[in-house]
């Protein structure tokens, strides 16, 4: 039986591709971008009133989602028998895009440049690190770990991550050019892959059937009662 955790990514994918092209939408209608001077960046589209605002809260709702993901994923690596260190350098590599994701939505090119273009680069660069992380363990490891899904995920990934590398490379160099509407371009094609990479992780959340929080008390905790508790009361606590 599926659980229901699959559908966080795929709701991520959606909702982080209904987000930007809504806020694209937007700057367009109010003329904030001009696109007859050539395709606008997408930190251009989100630095203007009144998307600013919604740029910021739709980007702050999606890394939130993201970095509950990269939690999720970290304990099925870890139940899977990843190591430990490559496990974390994995956990944190998401956390960081999830958390300049937020940057890039909080500080707008416009205000602070510097921050906003450090949370780019995690959000993007590191993010696309995330992903070359996990394929390559998987690969590695393939006949110790689970392979869920058809036999084509594997090279699926390979192909987004391929080209997301491809990309990357050639926006910075069409920036440094001062090819700015080009390099805009790869941006967003960029964001899409690293949004449907997000939402390939349901084929492997597809294994999950639900998500139990635990929590385990100290070794100063005392568990024994600080006052007499009649057994009537402790039979009737334990109903709780």
């Amino acid at each position: 039986m599926r659980g229901y955790l699959f559908l966080l990514p795929v709701f991520l994918a959606i909702w982080a591709v209904v987000s930007i092209w809504t806020v694209f939408a937007i700057a367009v209608a109010n003329r904030s971008v001009n696109l007859t001077e050539g395709v606008p960046y997408i930190s251009l589209c989100g630095s203007y009133p009144p998307q600013s605002c919604i740029f910021s809260q739709l980007l702050n709702m999606g890394a939130a989602m993201a970095a509950w993901i990269c939690i999720l994923r970290y304990h099925q690596l870890r139940d899977w028998g990843v190591k430990k260190w490559l496990n974390q350098v994995i956990l944190w590599s998401g956390l960081l895009c999830a958390l300049g994701t937020s940057v890039v939505g909080n500080f707008q090119q416009k205000n602070q440049q510097a921050t906003h273009l450090t949370g780019a680069f995690f959000a993007f660069f590191v993010g696309h690190a995330y992903f070359w992380l996990q394929l390559l363990l998987s690969w590695r490891m393939k006949k110790s770990l689970p392979q869920p899904g058809t036999p084509w995920i594997r090279p699926l990934r390979l192909v987004l991550c391929s080209l997301c590398t491809i990309l990357m490379v050639t926006m910075v160099i069409l920036h440094t050019s001062r090819r700015r509407s080009a390099a805009a371009v790869c941006e967003w094609a960029v964001a899409m892959l690293l949004f449907a990479l997000f939402g390939l992780l349901a084929v492997d959340f597809s294994e999950l059937h639900h998500c139990t929080l635990c929590l385990q008390s100290g070794p100063s905790v005392s568990l024994a009662p600080t006052s007499p508790v009649s057994p009537e009361a402790q039979s009737s606590s334990q109903l709780f």
